[in-house]
């Protein structure tokens, strides 16, 4: 990170501000100005510098043997892929009245950050190596910056994944995170790889975090057992990156449902140019919502909620054992919700009967 000053001539003499960033460290020389002596000072002396948050809060040692070998304090970071492997990279922006709520609480917005970006290394069956993070802040609050990072850090861990670089400013609050992971060449999972015929499966549940947010919009009423169980699903998604390793050579095609099981698989029909069929009464449901809602209620939280960061994914019917081994080795439960066909969409019950059901998932430039 470049530090870029400039000095203001005030009535207290020199001012040395970094524009765009937040105020620098004490700063002093004497110098002669307007036939006057001046001290040249900066902003805010007891207060933390950008360069002190980070060294604080987000700078850790790469581990030995990793393929990370520079990692935060210099102009870039460097990350060797094994031989044969190539890289998996993707950037995830989440805004402060857009994605989350003002107010959330700070360690779960850390763990949320990471979290939805790896998803997007576990949609691709790569192995998590680093991630950048860029942070807008309005204010520096230290409380909320080291429950911040640990929510982060903490996740971090369990994936054996290195912050390497990044950068902070002072704005709205914003969080920039970008992954970087590995994969066999050749061996990714494509949303463009399905192939008629295939089993349509997802993990975990769906429609969970959906019933959080609507809960927290007020537009229905939960009690407040139910909600923290379901806000738990909408604050801090598990990405089954595990999951997404298994299954190479395994599935064909996968996504992570983000915005909405409708929406995302329909990515992975128009790439592929191939149609779906899903039975909604086969959608694994968790205890809450069924207890909770109807069944119309169901339908379109699984279907349209998102915020789910569960994977979806194809493979041929030769391969169910290899995929129920497969989520057994990562611990992660999966469902076959229906399969792939020639084109179209289609959402029936168990018997049958198609239901009306349109894709409505989340997009960023739609009201909020």
């Amino acid at each position: 990170m470049r530090l870029s000053l400039i000095l203001l001539h005030t009535a207290k003499g020199l001012i040395l501000s970094d524009p765009g960033h937040f105020p620098v460290r004490e700063y002093r020389c004497t110098l002669t100005c307007y036939t006057q002596t001046c001290s040249l000072i900066g902003y805010n002396p007891g207060m933390l510098s950008e360069f002190d948050l980070i060294a604080r809060y987000f700078t850790r040692t790469p581990r030995a043997g990793s393929a990370v070998k520079l990692g935060v304090g210099d102009d870039c970071a460097l990350i060797a892929p094994r031989a044969g492997y190539e890289l998996a990279i993707s950037t995830d922006m989440l805004v402060e009245g857009r994605h989350f709520f003002a107010g959330t609480e700070a360690g779960a917005l850390g763990h949320k950050s990471l979290a939805v970006n790896l998803s997007d290394l576990a949609a691709m069956g790569a192995q998590p190596l680093g991630f950048t993070l860029a942070l807008s802040l309005p204010a520096i609050d230290e409380a909320w910056l080291a429950d911040f990072s640990h929510g982060m850090l903490a996740l971090a861990d369990k994936h054996d994944i290195a912050l390497i670089g990044g950068d902070t400013t002072k704005g709205p609050l914003t969080i920039c995170i970008t992954v970087f992971g590995e994969i066999p060449s050749g061996k990714a999972l494509r949303r463009d790889a399905a192939i008629a015929g295939d089993d349509l499966w997802v993990s975990g549940t769906l429609g969970d975090a959906r019933l959080a947010l609507a809960a927290l919009q007020n537009t229905l009423a939960l009690d407040a057992a139910s909600l923290a169980i379901a806000a738990e699903r909408l604050h801090r998604p598990t990405p089954r990156v595990a999951l997404g390793m298994a299954l190479r050579d395994i599935a064909h095609a996968a996504i992570d449902v983000s915005d909405g099981l409708l929406g995302d698989l329909g990515h992975i029909l128009k790439r592929s140019h191939v149609g779906a069929v899903i039975n909604a009464d086969a959608l694994p449901y968790d205890a809450i919502l069924l207890a909770t809602q109807p069944g119309e209620t169901q339908h379109e939280f699984a279907l349209n909620g998102g915020d789910d960061y569960e994977l979806c994914f194809t493979a041929p019917t030769s391969h169910r054992d290899a995929v129920q081994a497969a989520a057994l080795a990562s611990s992660t439960v999966v469902t076959r919700i229906g399969s792939i066909t020639a084109a179209g969409l289609q959402v029936t019950d168990a018997n049958g009967k198609t239901l009306a059901i349109t894709p409505n998932s989340f997009d960023h430039f739609s009201k909020i």
